[in-house]
């Protein structure tokens, strides 16, 4: 009986959540590594801006911005080999987050700190809509 009961307990107070609803991509094994590198290569480099902002680097933040996710760093990323294996949806959300990043460095080096805060959270926001979208498999 206290078994029973501490499972009882133990079930009640674990929190349920909610089945996974996004999508599930598919992807070769090497193509879904190398997306998950370039994945962790932008968390990193988003750090990174955050640090610079914050030490009011803004035109070091605007560069790096345009290297490592803008619209430059895609050819770097392997983007056109990894684009044919992606949903378009989610293609289309990836080109918009290069396109942000561009757009965030261009306001970076301007130096207005807080229009590039405003333009950061555009880069954010695309990351966000897609990680709640989909899932690699």
């Amino acid at each position: 009986m206290p078994q029973r009961l501490a499972l009882i307990l133990l079930l009640l107070a674990t929190p349920l959540q909610a089945a996974d609803q996004r999508i599930a991509v598919q992807l070769p094994a090497a193509v879904a590594e190398q997306l998950r590198a370039n994945m962790r290569d932008h968390l990193a480099t988003l750090d990174k801006l955050l640090g610079q902002l914050a030490a009011g680097q803004l035109q070091a933040a605007g560069q790096m911005a345009e290297e490592r996710l803008g619209l430059s760093a895609m050819q770097h990323h392997h983007a056109d080999h990894i684009a044919p294996y992606l949903p378009e949806p989610m293609r289309l959300i990836g080109s918009r987050m290069h396109e942000a990043a561009s757009h965030f460095g261009r306001i970076a080096v301007e130096g207005d700190r807080d229009r590039a805060l405003t333009a950061l959270r555009e880069i954010t926001a695309t990351c966000t809509a897609c990680h709640n979208r989909y899932q690699l498999r």
